[in-house]
């Protein structure tokens, strides 16, 4: 049976109410707190009960002060510059900003109604007052009205930097994609352009692939959104992928599907899988000595009790650390921190193995020959590990990634070295020139990017020869080139030398690694956890991801504020 639908007397104004209306309904609300009630509450007991508890000092007030007020509540309403409208789009603006810092600290969205705000209200009251508190009372910050909030700013983030991407003369993109808490698989986008006067990076496009993960479900979730949103395929110059089968295939992979859109476009490699991947090159008598230090280690670590003791010992002996650490295969780092800790501890651990009686371990780990090996793998895992995170991190081009990776192979290594460390490190030198070798460092183009002044006219393209002297020619290009970064010279040149810059810039805008797509999919663990494992994240991933910022005061003013009640 459907409730009844009440109606307003005039006679409820000596309680001070009027009214509002509302999808067919007349709503109550009072002339004093502005607070909207529900339509059931339009009975006389109920608002004066209302005016009795929230305003016990106006109780006994006359019919006509409430009437006064109504009336300038209603010219309130009529006018946005009234501190009526005023006030409700502050409301509406903290709605959107507390909003924001849900989703950029990646919290539920039951968060705002649940603990954020009974806190506002709590602290407003005890340093405010009871009247501050009831105006914090008409904060808006349920779970629906957060959603509301996230998924229109993540709008106007897309929305601008679509408008930045159109603005840019070539763009470049990375992807990857991974399954979630459910088993879902989701796709995630970043991209590079130039914006102004320097290169930028920022999530593009994220979505679930619910039909699967071929390069054909990738491609069309690609395809569709660059037409959708009416950009240039000529305009997309590069590609960055984890170097996937479905990724990378020559025949029918996502690479082959986007170069039949722009034949130009350049498919790279990540750089730090491509090193992941190198530096698992292993001789076998060093690769028993891994494998009999992961085994110390989980003797140690397998049992609590062991646990507890080891790091007992640790304490009694002031060291360092107090626990040894387990290698994750998927976690590039860890093989390296788990070496450089064992090594560390390996006094120790020795005691550790004499008190166990684990003559085994013991004699194994106590062997000259077996700590020799262990510290020159704790060392050259180190020196990978530097390297990975120094490819790690944004704002990485091919170029200067490429030069972190000749770091490692230009290294003086000693000639007295035992020959199976000889061998690893030949065979690790030869993995890198290996997983590497596509990236052509010696080619003019490459050293006109680098540096324009160590190219001949003549080693490059014809049709860029004349433009180039011209470029050479320019009294200012040497001064610019030496105080600007290699990024900001091309793009300042590109106004007065396009076809030459344009030749640089597809070598520094696209993606070398496809680091950002990774700590993403960090960022997706900790949104779409197994109690919001039904939430659609792309709105909440887009803020989270992005260093765009929403336009919050542009939001404000295009929508109708209301108030909770």
């Amino acid at each position: 049976m459907a409730s009844k639908k009440r109606k307003f007397s005039d006679d409820y104004i000596k309680f001070g109410f009027t009214f509002i209306e509302r999808d067919e309904l007349q709503l109550p609300q009072c002339v004093i707190c502005m607070k909207v009630l529900s339509n059931d509450s339009m009975r006389p007991s109920r608002l004066e009960r209302h005016l009795n508890q929230q305003h016990p000092t106006l109780s006994s007030k006359s019919k006509e002060f409430f009437s006064s007020k109504a009336e300038s509540l209603k010219r309130m309403r009529l006018d946005k510059s009234g501190s009526y409208h005023k006030g409700v789009s502050q409301h509406v603006k903290a709605s959107f900003e507390l909003a924001l810092l849900i989703a950029k600290q990646k919290k539920p969205h039951t968060i705002g109604e649940d603990l954020i705000k009974p806190c506002i209200l709590k602290a407003t009251q005890i340093m405010l007052g009871v009247e501050s508190e009831q105006k914090m009372k008409s904060l808006s910050l349920s779970n629906n009205t957060v959603k509301r909030r996230i998924d229109d700013m993540a709008s106007d983030i897309k929305l601008q930097i679509l408008n930045k991407v159109k603005l840019s003369p070539f763009f470049a993109i990375s992807c990857d994609e991974s399954t979630d808490i459910v088993n879902c698989a989701q796709l995630i986008i970043y991209v590079r352009y130039v914006s102004g006067d320097h290169i930028d990076e920022e999530i593009f496009h994220s979505q679930s692939l619910s039909a699967g993960t071929k390069s054909e479900d990738i491609f069309d979730a690609i395809s569709n959104y660059i037409e959708r949103n009416d950009l240039d395929w000529n305009k997309l110059i590069g590609l960055c992928t984890d170097g996937a089968p479905a990724m990378i295939g020559a025949r029918s992979g996502l690479a082959q599907k986007l170069k039949e859109k722009n034949p130009t476009l350049v498919s790279t490699h990540c750089v730090i899988h491509r090193q992941a991947l190198a530096s698992k090159t292993l001789p076998q008598s060093l690769c028993q000595i891994l494998n009999s230090a992961i085994k110390i280690i989980n003797y140690i670590k397998s049992s609590a009790l062991n646990s507890r003791l080891f790091t007992l010992l640790c304490e009694d002996l002031d060291s360092d650390h107090k626990v040894l650490l387990f290698r994750t295969e998927v976690r590039w780092l860890s093989k390296g921190n788990m070496l450089a800790r064992l090594y560390e501890l390996r006094e120790e651990v020795i005691l550790f193995l004499e008190f166990k009686e684990n003559n085994n371990f013991l004699q194994l780990f106590k062997d000259e020959q077996f700590q020799w090996k262990l510290a020159y793998l704790a060392d050259i895992f180190g020196a990978l590990n530097q390297l990975n995170l120094k490819l790690q991190g944004r704002n990485g081009s091919l170029i200067s990634n490429y030069d972190h990776i000749q770091e490692i192979n230009n290294q003086n290594l000693s000639k007295n070295l035992k020959s199976e460390i000889e061998t690893h490190l030949e065979a690790l030198e030869n993995e890198f020139n290996r997983y590497y070798r596509d990236i052509n460092s010696e080619s003019p183009i490459w050293h006109m990017t680098r540096n324009p002044f160590v190219v001949e006219v003549l080693q490059l393209p014809e049709e860029v020869q004349e433009e180039f002297l011209e470029m050479k020619a320019d009294s200012t290009m040497k001064d610019d080139f030496h105080l600007l970064t290699l990024e900001k010279f091309w793009i300042k040149r590109f106004v007065v030398n396009p076809k030459v810059a344009s030749l640089a810039l597809k070598i520094l805008i696209p993606f070398s690694s496809t680091y950002l797509c990774e700590a993403g999919f960090s960022a997706l663990v900790l949104i779409k956890t197994k109690q919001r494992n039904t939430l659609a994240v792309d709105s909440d991933l887009t803020i989270a991801l992005a260093k765009t910022e929403p336009k919050i005061d542009q939001l404000v003013q295009s929508m109708q504020a209301q108030v909770s009640h």
